[in-house]
């Protein structure tokens, strides 16, 4: 992987991008399954595995709390040994960056020992994340946090079970940390939810993946990130071209949601999709769709948007604006920027195309999908002669989830992939 610059210059691609790529493993799945290895009494292999930031966070974090994890980057395994609902390290400091599945996930898990004590924090981001909802319901389990937010101290006490009120409105990872740990409560845990839950189908690929691990399996293949083969399709559609998208289950038994966001565009009539590959239509409509259920995705399509023939309305996104940045209000800025007519609601954005503005910086706000979104962005050769037009600020933070994602697009772009 190439050591990006602080700032980059996105060569645009002066035609139709031919070619295949090899999704990273999925970074939910990925850390899902880190946790649930953990929980369950055999070694399991992970094959497929991502290796970002977001998941040697994870791996570093069950190391310090006593797993044996093997890892070998070249071959994407990891190796780790179950203790059967056991935190071997009473004591420990638990660093989570950025990380909000790191952060929730542990959260719980480590609450699992009758004894423990954990100092929590991560980077600046994450201290304005939500956590306190998961708190307080752990809380209930007898666990004290020194406070509700990160920075905090958590001192644990084993789950007894019984019934748990959760407010998973703010992120469905929190209802994911608890439905992991429930098995291994003293008693049943009942969660019960005080309100919504947004981004449904990540709940879904928890429960399911639990009962995949309660079933004891040795090995156990990651499926390619459906979030990252969001960028690929925009990219056919941003360059008029093809690509082959290798590692994507788009079966009807696929874990991960965000597939949903291939299917839209193919449904609307921007891209063709089969059997893994994706090409470009010659529809340009734009669209109005929710994109509650698989928000990761939205950053695509906003930044597909100005390239539509017609206004473009994303709605059920207004959890977002406690992700990484506040999504809604950073997509707005950086498209208002570009020169589009941007209406911000809290829930929504809606975009009208206007000539692109060249020239302009994008603030990534050290969120990966904003460096990764934009980046396809700048591939249209808006000037009709390959001169870039477009500058990705900080374009390292996308090692968060895909480490190789600019190399892979320079490696589309000149041809050097199958």
């Amino acid at each position: 992987m190439s050591v990006y610059p602080d700032k980059l210059p996105i060569v645009p691609f002066a035609r139709p991008v031919r070619g295949s790529v090899t999704l990273p493993g999925s970074k939910s799945i990925t850390n899902r399954a880190l946790i649930l290895a953990a929980l369950g009494t055999k070694e399991v292999t992970l094959t497929g595995a991502l290796f970002s930031r977001d998941t040697r966070i994870m791996v570093a974090a069950l190391v310090k709390l006593g797993f044996k994890v093997v890892t070998d980057e070249k071959a994407l395994t990891i190796r780790i040994e179950g203790r059967g609902g056991e935190i071997p390290v009473r004591e420990a400091r638990i660093e989570v960056g950025n990380a909000g599945t790191a952060a929730r996930f542990l959260t719980a898990f480590v609450c699992l020992r009758p004894d423990g004590i954990y100092h929590f924090d991560g980077d600046e981001a994450m201290r304005r994340r939500p956590i306190g909802a998961l708190l307080a319901a752990l809380a209930s389990q007898g666990a004290r946090a020194s406070d509700s937010r990160f920075p905090f101290t958590l001192r644990t006490a084993g789950l007894p079970g019984g019934a748990v009120q959760l407010d998973a409105s703010e992120s469905s990872q929190l209802l994911s940390a608890l439905l992991m740990v429930a098995p291994h409560a003293r008693s049943p845990l009942d969660v019960q939810l005080t309100g919504p839950t947004v981004s449904r189908p990540f709940v879904e690929m928890t429960s399911r993946m639990v009962a995949q691990f309660a079933a004891q399996p040795t090995e156990y293949a990651i499926e390619g990130d459906a979030t990252a083969a969001s960028y690929f399709a925009e990219l056919a559609v941003v360059t008029h071209g093809a690509v082959e998208v290798r590692g994507l289950n788009l079966s009807a038994d696929a874990l991960q949601g965000d597939i949903e966001f291939y299917r839209l565009l193919a449904a609307r009539g921007l891209i063709r999709s089969h059997h893994g590959s994706v090409a470009g239509s010659l529809s340009r409509q734009g669209l109005i769709a929710n994109f509650n259920d698989f928000s990761d995705t939205f950053l695509s399509l906003a930044a597909l948007a100005p390239l539509l023939d017609g206004p473009t309305k994303i709605a059920g996104i207004a959890h977002t604006r406690k992700q990484e940045t506040d999504r809604v209000a950073g997509m707005a800025r950086e498209l208002l920027k570009l020169g589009q007519h941007v209406i911000e609601t809290e829930d929504a954005l809606e975009i009208h195309p206007r000539p692109l503005v060249p020239g302009i910086e994008i603030e990534t706000y050290h969120d990966h999908r904003f460096a990764m979104s934009f980046g396809i962005l700048g591939c249209h050769d808006l000037h009709g002669d390959g001169r870039p037009w477009l500058t990705i600020k900080d374009p390292a933070c996308c090692t968060k989830t895909f480490p190789a994602f600019f190399d892979l697009l320079e490696s589309l772009r000149t041809g050097s992939v199958d």
